[in-house]
């Protein structure tokens, strides 16, 4: 190969390898929970709440719960629950924390997904500064978004398809808690 045709050869890798950084930059950047779990964090701290709980609108005996732990996590379950008059009942009387005890302990088996959102800003596809990876867990499998798809043994396509998916759905629950904060403010 010639020297004229080395310099080609060196830009256009590097041309790939940043189109593909951007890429993934992107994806953390455009994070659909990102502002919905921004705007849930401001909320539980202008009412000095550590916990919320909502009812699934959509799926009958389902409910989100989240347990905040200020400055460091989210975290956030989602799951149906065999007697849901129980919950709706705690719901009511703003037992939060109670619901999502009894979300992750005793939840119909097979429908929950527990979401730990690092830094309580949201999915990232890859973790930024000091944040440890986010993770998402459903049923038998278990999803840590630390950005290494190889060690997780699947496609970088793939990888990016389980995050959007992932990220799209805790959006979806986030929003429904932030409804019952606002809920749950008017009424106070």
């Amino acid at each position: 190969m010639s020297s004229v045709g080395r310099p080609s050869l060196i830009f256009a890798t590097a041309s790939v390898c940043v189109a593909a950084l951007c890429a993934l930059g992107a994806s953390a950047q455009d994070s659909k929970s990102a502002p919905l779990a921004k705007e849930l964090v401001q909320s539980l701290d202008a009412a000095k709440l550590d916990s919320m709980a909502a009812a699934d609108p959509a799926t009958p005996g389902a409910f989100v719960a989240v347990l905040y732990i200020p400055g460091t996590q989210l975290l956030v379950v989602s799951a149906k629950y065999a007697a849901p008059q129980l919950l709706t009942d705690k719901i009511t009387s703003k037992d939060y924390r109670d619901v999502y005890v009894d979300l992750q302990s005793a939840s119909v088996r097979g429908s929950k997904v527990f979401v730990t959102d690092q830094g309580a800003d949201g999915l990232a596809a890859k973790p930024s500064g000091d944040n440890a990876a986010d993770s998402w867990d459903e049923g038998d499998k278990s999803v840590t978004f630390d950005g290494d798809w190889k060690k997780a043994k699947i496609t970088e396509a793939d990888y990016t398809k389980t995050f959007t998916d992932a990220d799209e759905r805790y959006a979806k629950i986030l929003s429904m808690l932030l409804a019952q904060a606002k809920k749950a403010k008017a009424g106070s």
